[in-house]
This record gives structure tokens, sequence and C-alpha cells, in this order.
């Protein structure tokens, strides 16, 4: 069993399995929220190239990872978005093409500490008068927030600007990436936030649901009304697309220049054939085969370029993610 255990807190992590060789090396960084994903495939790997190809993965955030990946620091980039205009402008300037991968979906989970008997649930309305940058210093209890809500402190814990859960959800929630308010706990490493939560009676916070589901005995997800009732997150409501606009898709971007390396090859298509019961494991969605198929075709015939604008793009359902062709 792959779990996300306390050594999460540190930035970075040598995964191996045997003994060390001066051999190939596969470099990995960027999303803590694909971290849990990413460790699972590279233990899986290692342990069948018994010692012949080390992978390595950080948690530098989805936005630093980028920047590493635009320096041509590592090789695969993870991504809890897909990436942004001034990225794909980074990394054309360094002359680095890349490989867009979809590999799965997070249901971004609001949580609150088991002791808050008093909020079930929240609407998008809700969350923006929560979390909007007006919010700063008004809404500072839970009565401000409806008033039957108790006149508690509301300790709020939230992603760091250098994750892409901190992009999509300020997307989402406040209609502009990265416009938030300043007083809240913030954090690249979900376990911090997980942490707040789990200690503060007053406490609400986002997380992706890998994160949430190890911990769900010790804190409470709540449902959102994005407009058509209260849905809660789980797999069921992230492929029948109704915990909308709270699930989102996964990414790996790999770069192009590095893709016919034999080691990073056989990484790809390991992952690509046989993530799916490990993406479970760690509690996200996988996606249909069949867009592993395509996937892996896109990364054979070295298919570059994102089927994205440069933006977040909230709310997309898995048929519109898959959708998506690339454009250079």
């Amino acid at each position: 069993m792959h779990n996300l255990g306390t050594a999460l807190i540190t930035s970075a992590f040598l995964l191996t399995a045997g003994p060390v060789l001066a051999q190939a090396t596969i470099k990995i960084d960027g999303s803590s929220t694909v971290f849990p994903i990413a460790e699972a495939v590279a233990e899986e790997f290692q342990a069948l190239k018994k010692g012949q190809t080390r992978v390595t993965v950080g948690i530098a955030g989805t936005g630093g990872g980028f920047k590493k990946f635009c320096r041509g620091e590592i090789d695969i980039s993870n991504a809890s978005r897909p990436i942004l205009k001034e990225e794909m402008d980074a990394c054309k300037a360094a002359g680095i093409s890349y490989i867009e991968l979809p590999i799965a979906f997070d249901a971004l989970t609001l949580a609150v500490n088991p002791q808050n008997t008093w909020a079930k649930d929240m609407t998008l309305a809700d969350l923006k008068k929560i979390w909007s940058p007006d919010a700063q210093g008004k809404i500072m209890k839970w009565k401000d927030v409806r008033p039957e809500w108790p006149d508690l402190p509301l300790k709020l814990y939230g992603a760091g600007a250098d994750s892409g859960t901190f992009d999509y959800f300020t997307e989402a929630v406040n209609g502009k990436a990265k416009s938030i308010r300043a007083d809240y706990t913030p954090s690249e490493d979900d376990n911090v936030l997980v942490q707040g939560i789990e200690n503060d009676k007053g406490a609400l916070g986002f997380i992706p649901y890998a994160y949430y589901a190890p911990h769900a005995a010790r804190m409470k997800a709540l449902g959102i009304d994005g407009g058509k009732g209260v849905v809660l997150p789980s797999e069921k409501t992230v492929i029948d697309g109704s915990y909308a606009p709270m699930s989102r898709p996964l990414f790996i971007y790999v770069k192009a220049s590095e893709a016919k390396r034999p080691e990073i090859k056989e990484f790809i298509e390991f992952f690509l054939t046989k993530g799916e019961p490990l993406i479970q494991e760690v509690k996200y969605v996988p996606l249909p085969k069949s867009a592993y198929t395509t996937s892996l075709t896109r990364f054979s015939t070295g298919e570059t370029g994102t089927g994205f604008g440069g933006t977040p793009e909230v709310g997309l359902s898995i048929t519109q993610i898959l959708a998506k062709k690339p454009v250079h």
C-alpha cells in the first residue's frame, strides 16, 4: 500500500529500490497533488528495473516544477493544472518543447475539522464570500459567512502561490487565477494544510482528495452546490461530472528532447499501461482506458504542445478534457 506518510513534509525524495547504480536517472518535480501518483509509479518502476534506473520525485508545486522544467533541470513536470501562458513562453524561449499527458482526475475537497457540527455544505457564493480578496479583514468568523453559524474564528488553510491547486481553486471560486485574500495559511505541501485542518476547530481548507481520504476520520468533507444541488467529492461524482467545478484533471509534461531516452520511454509506457490501479490506490480517479491508449500514441509519436489556452480552464468534464488536441 502506498501512503502519504510524514516523509511528505520534506521538499523532495529519492525513491530507490535496491542498490543505487550510477546509471540512468529520471528527474521529476512539480505538483504535490500529483506526487502520490508519481511516487507510487516510481516505486513500482524501480522495483521492476532492479536498480538499473532511479527516479527522483520532488514537490516544488506545479509552478515551481514548471520553472525547473523550462530551465531544463528536470525531465518530467507534474502539474495539477494545464501549463500557463507565461510558462509556455518561458519554455519556448529556452527551446524546450513538451508532450502533455493527462493522467487522472482529482476531486478538490473543501474540508473542515470534525468538531465542526454546523457546516455540511457550501455554495460557490459562500466560497467566494470567504476567499475573495475583498473578504480580508471582513469575513473573519463563521457567522460572517452565514448568520446561523457560530461566533467562532474562521481559520483558513489553502495552497500556496506556486501550487496548481492555488491557480485552479482561485479561478473556480473567484473567477481569476491567483486572486485571493492574503490572510490565510498557505503551503505548497498539502500535509501542512491537513495538519492545520485536523488541529483547529474553526478550520476550513481546500486540499486534493488524495490528502483528504486517508484522514477522513479526522476531518470532514463539505458538499459543494455548484448550482445544481449539493454534491460530495467522490470517484462517482467526478466521473459523472456532477462535482463541478471542483473536479480537475492532473497532468505530466515530458520534455520532448528526452522522450527517446530508453529509460524515459520505458517509464512513460509503464505509467500509461500499469498506472491505473496505482492511481486508484492513492485515491484519485483514473481516466478511461481509451484515454491512456491515446496518450501512449501521443507520446510515441512525439506530439508536442498543449490542448489548453494558457489558463486553468475550470469545470471541464473528462470527455471535454480528452477531446482537446495539443497545439504547438
